[in-house]
């Protein structure tokens, strides 16, 4: 009777295709990993050095506050700030996130056995993240123009 354990087929197989495996290969194939963990890097450094910049300028708006309407002001144009920079960066993020989606739809479709037989649904999820995209745009707008009425009443 023919007992596998699973160790033992995994073992197996790493054995079988140890001699396949070529390290330069992997890493040209693992270099479009890396130039996206690159750019999720480089935006949350710009992102932490601009919230940074705002509290620093914040700090220094109230040094020189004398009367509480001033305060009051300039906690009102932090907040402001601060919802416009979260907005951004949201936008930011997002846009970062679909366009590596795109490039990973398309490198699949590139990879895939029938190319052509995948394009259609690689068009379909590609324009289904880009509607994600254009429904967040669409919605931050939504926002930002309900909290403009709210304070003009």
């Amino acid at each position: 009777m023919f007992t596998n354990t699973p160790f033992e087929s995994i073992a197996k197989t790493m054995k079988e295709n140890a001699e396949k495996f070529n390290p330069a290969a992997s890493q040209e194939a693992f270099k479009p990993v890396m130039e996206q963990l690159k750019a999720w890097g480089d935006l949350a450094q710009k992102q932490a050095q601009g919230a940074q910049a705002a509290v620093a300028e914040t700090v220094e708006s109230f040094k020189s506050i004398k009367e509480p309407q001033a305060a009051f002001e300039a906690m009102k144009a932090s907040a402001e700030n601060g919802i416009a920079m979260a907005t951004q960066n949201l936008k930011d993020v997002t846009a970062l996130g679909v366009a590596q989606f795109h490039s990973s739809v398309d490198a699949f479709q590139k990879a895939h056995p029938a190319p052509e037989a995948f394009a259609t649904v690689g068009k379909g999820l590609k324009d289904a993240a880009s509607k994600v995209e254009e429904t967040l745009e669409s919605a931050l707008k939504n926002g930002a123009a309900a909290v403009k009425k709210a304070r003009a009443s």
